[in-house]
């Protein structure tokens, strides 16, 4: 289960989405087998507890090392159990944190098209009123207007290019 667990970090940075759906089947598997083990693991601590009281006398004194050896060995295994649930938990933290980052990565994208798509619709919406305005009727409006709208779409990519959102 170390191993696997170790795996499974390894692979949530793979950029592909479907390592990304195979981390998240492969750690809900894992976290299932986990409380199934612990679910063994806790009552199974109370029994062998339970056998070595002194006041019982249901163990003969030269079992009771024998049964204190598993006692520790039902102990190291509850507790390496929880580190697992542990390590899992993290995992499944941080495959959210990574899909986080990636919509963030892909919001700012689509945010920055957006923008640069909003300009030439402001001007042309601007100059396709019934409402007179500079150069209205005359080659120049029109030219004008292209113009604008190139370079502010021209300058807002590179602005964005340059913070690396595009």
């Amino acid at each position: 289960m170390d191993d696997s667990i170790e795996e499974l970090e390894g692979l949530l940075f793979a950029a592909g989405r479907r390592e990304i759906e195979a981390v998240q089947r492969r750690v809900f598997a894992l976290r299932k087998s986990l409380v199934q083990l612990r679910r063994v693991m806790l009552p199974m601590r109370e029994v062998v507890n339970g056998l070595m009281r002194p006041g019982l006398h249901l163990i003969t004194d030269p079992l009771v090392p024998y049964y204190q050896d598993v006692y520790d060995h039902v102990l190291r295994a509850t507790e390496w159990t929880e580190s697992l649930r542990d390590l899992v938990a993290s995992v499944m933290e941080t495959n959210l944190s990574v899909q986080a980052n990636r919509m963030n990565l892909i919001m700012k994208k689509v945010t920055s098209w957006a923008a640069i798509i909003a300009v030439p619709a402001v001007i042309t919406g601007y100059y396709g009123q019934n409402l007179p305005y500079p150069g209205f009727g005359r080659q120049s409006g029109f030219i004008t207007s292209s113009a604008v709208i190139v370079v502010l779409s021209a300058v807002l990519y590179l602005t964005f290019k340059r913070k690396d959102w595009l």
